[in-house]
């Protein structure tokens, strides 16, 4: 399972491993965006919007858990990078106490939180019943969620990028099959949709201890690597802790453009949660750049192969950029048939056509500050990474949709765009502080248990 990522062709290194996270991204993005596709073929616009507003609070919770799973993959792929198995076993030890605990008290927290997070949300009236319901049986399920994206991070640390894919490839299919049992056969609705995704999950998770068990992969545990070591625990937390509240904060963001989307009508509200679930497949490959330029980054680095680290920030940047303005051009002329395949309603369809146009433009400029936070996280600066989204969402994504909202109110399309100032403002803070760094010789020298 283990592969060496520190030779050969940078290139070829970066498509073996970025295609099968590519190809786990698009499943996991399916699972979540079957859900919606599902419901919407048997409900009515009350439902989907429960759903659609469920799912966003889900996928923040998830990310959260993801970017925290960073700080595994970067130290183990440094450790794998500089030859110290040992502090590799440890590492995966501590991830995996540490989750554990992370995820029963997150549980346990979030039910006791669903009412308000409903009312946060701005949840329109005729969905709360169905989100309240969608809500309670998701956050029963983080442990399965947690313990799917510990195995990933682990697994991708290690260089193995298939396994994974895998994994997901399991959960939605099931995701599927039961989403159409319990909402197709079944009628249960918004809690229907939520049960197929706990219990896929599981199942998921269920297949993988099985792989992990029966096939040679590599991971070596004892018990002595399950107990809590400080040091460890630094490393890991000091890459993971600003990356998973950076993510956090960009869905917070996204949150509260689905509140103020929300406040404009149930139509409106309807068209941007579709558009966010089409929005987070397109970003599949901007996504993907960022985890491959810190796994393979991290082994380079602790390797100290420094100069392929930099080709490998600069080969993402022009594969995930060239994407973004292919794709951007292209949604110009197919904007409403793609939101058509969520929703029979032709003034969603209208308004989400609106709303797509102008925010596909962000997957342009998104691609290039996405492979810069890899770089910055490889290297352990993943605080560089929560600073420029913070200030992309203080100072312009948050305030320059809601004023577009105010200036605009019979259209989504400066809404859209307005996410795109925040991006543009991402790239000038990374470029000037990797020009910074650079010059101070940061990218230069660094060990593996830094």
């Amino acid at each position: 399972m283990e592969r060496n990522l520190t030779t050969g062709s940078v290139l070829r290194n970066i498509l073996y491993f970025s295609l099968p996270y590519l190809l786990s991204y698009f499943l996991q993005t399916l699972y979540g965006m079957a859900d919606l596709f599902i419901i919407g073929q048997f409900e009515g616009s009350a439902s989907t919007t429960a759903v659609s507003v469920g799912s966003q609070v889900m996928h923040m919770i998830t990310v959260m858990i993801v970017g925290l799973a960073m700080g595994s993959t970067v130290s183990i792929g440094r450790s794998i990078g500089a030859g110290e198995h040992k502090r590799v076993s440890a590492i995966i030890g501590n991830t995996v106490s540490l989750f554990m605990v992370v995820s029963v008290g997150l549980m346990a927290v979030l039910l006791l939180l669903v009412q308000p997070i409903v009312t946060v949300m701005s949840t329109p009236a005729e969905a709360v019943a169905g989100t309240r319901a969608y809500l309670t049986i998701c956050f029963i399920g983080i442990p399965c969620i947690t313990a799917y994206n510990i195995i990933s991070s682990i697994f991708r640390g290690l260089g193995d990028s298939k396994s994974p894919m895998y994994f997901i490839a399991v959960a939605c299919v099931a995701n599927i099959a039961l989403d159409y049992l319990f909402i197709g056969a079944m009628g249960l609705g918004p809690a229907g949709a939520a049960l197929g995704t706990t219990l896929s999950q599981a199942i998921s998770v269920v297949v993988s201890l099985v792989v992990i068990l029966k096939r040679k992969t590599g991971i070596s545990l004892h018990r002595a690597d399950l107990k809590l070591r400080r040091p460890v625990l630094r490393q890991v937390l000091k890459i993971g802790l600003p990356v998973a509240f950076q993510d956090g904060f960009i869905q917070i963001a996204f949150i509260v453009i689905t509140i103020i989307a929300n406040r404009r009508g149930l139509n409106d509200a309807a068209a941007v949660g579709i558009v966010e679930k089409v929005i987070s497949f397109l970003f599949l490959v901007p996504s993907s750049m960022l985890s491959t330029v810190s796994a393979l980054g991290a082994q380079n680095i602790g390797a100290g192969k420094h100069d392929r680290t930099a080709l490998t920030l600069r080969y993402a940047i022009l594969i995930s950029a060239g994407f973004g303005l292919c794709i951007s051009i292209v949604m110009q002329w197919i904007a409403e048939p793609v939101v058509s395949l969520f929703t029979t309603d032709p003034l969603v369809i209208t308004a989400g056509g609106q709303y797509i146009r102008g925010y596909i433009w962000d997957c342009l400029f998104a691609g290039i500050h996405f492979s810069f936070s890899g770089y910055f996280c490889a290297y352990g600066r993943s605080e560089i990474s929560f600073l420029h989204n913070i200030c992309a969402i203080l100072i312009m994504r948050i305030p320059g949709v809601y004023l577009m909202s105010t200036l605009f109110p019979n259209t989504l399309f400066p809404m859209g765009l307005a996410t795109v100032g925040g991006s543009i403002l991402s790239i000038i803070i990374c470029v000037v502080a990797f020009v910074y760094l650079k010059r101070r010789g940061a990218f230069s020298s660094l060990s593996a248990n830094v």
